[in-house]
């Protein structure tokens, strides 16, 4: 078994349940059928269902065989997970969830960020500013700067369990900067919003950061649900980052 089997299966597996080919409650195929229809043995098909139970999207067992666990259930700071659902389709409330999570985690690290950031934290944010800047004006990625800035951010309030944090809302980060980049001129007009965060930490002043940040989450979310609501269905998002256009 190859890495790169096992890492197949365990996507082709984790998409088919997220985008509910598979319902919620009901049995999976048999390791036979799934052997047969993933072209692999039944070693990887094993491997693959310990690593969806371990991302508590299944449950297996003698008396229960193998079944997909309800959606509170699903362990929503996995970044396998967040890529799925967001390949499958997003809904409503992974949105809402999202976006509250960002209201709650990011203006408080943002103002420890504004207290305790060092020297090489600002510079860091800053070198992460400059692409995106040079995206807005160039084209080319801006979303991986982007998750380089907030990154930074979170990194730069010093504290050990948000940097840990960090990882695993890299995923849900990214997710939220490809709809928000998704509307017309959205990363033209967030540009001067990120500015003043930034600033705000230069100046260490923890108020006018914490400001900044809100209003910087909460123009992400207007930007979300203008592009949500202009569309019938609810945006997949592709597998790599959306790239800007030249100006």
């Amino acid at each position: 078994m190859t890495k790169n089997t096992h890492g197949r299966t365990l996507e082709l597996l984790g998409e088919a349940i997220v985008s509910r080919r598979y319902a919620i409650g009901a049995p999976m195929p048999a390791e036979p059928l799934l052997c047969d229809e993933f072209g692999v043995s039944r070693t990887v098909v094993r491997e693959a269902v310990k690593s969806l139970v371990a991302k508590g999207l299944i449950v297996t067992g003698p008396k229960v065989g193998t079944r997909v666990l309800p959606e509170d259930r699903w362990n929503w700071f996995d970044p396998d997970v967040i890529t799925w659902q967001a390949r499958a389709g997003l809904t409503p409330e992974f949105l809402r969830d999202l976006l509250d999570l960002r209201r709650v985690v990011e203006p408080a690290a943002v103002r420890l960020a504004a207290e305790r950031a060092t020297a090489a934290d600002i510079e860091e944010i800053e070198e992460a500013y400059a692409g995106m800047k040079l995206a807005v004006e160039y084209g080319g990625d801006y979303v991986t700067s982007d998750l380089r800035f907030h990154h930074g951010l979170l990194v730069a309030a010093g504290n050990r369990m948000l940097a840990q944090m960090s990882k695993a809302l890299n995923a849900l980060l990214r997710t939220s900067f490809e709809l928000s980049t998704a509307k017309k001129d959205g990363p033209t007009l967030s540009l001067p919003l990120h500015r003043a965060v930034l600033d705000a930490v230069i100046a260490h002043n923890p108020a006018r950061a914490e400001r900044a940040i809100i209003k910087l989450i909460d123009g992400a979310r207007e930007d979300i649900e203008e592009v949500v609501g202009s569309r019938r269905r609810l945006p997949r998002l592709g597998r790599s980052p959306p790239r800007l256009k030249a100006a």
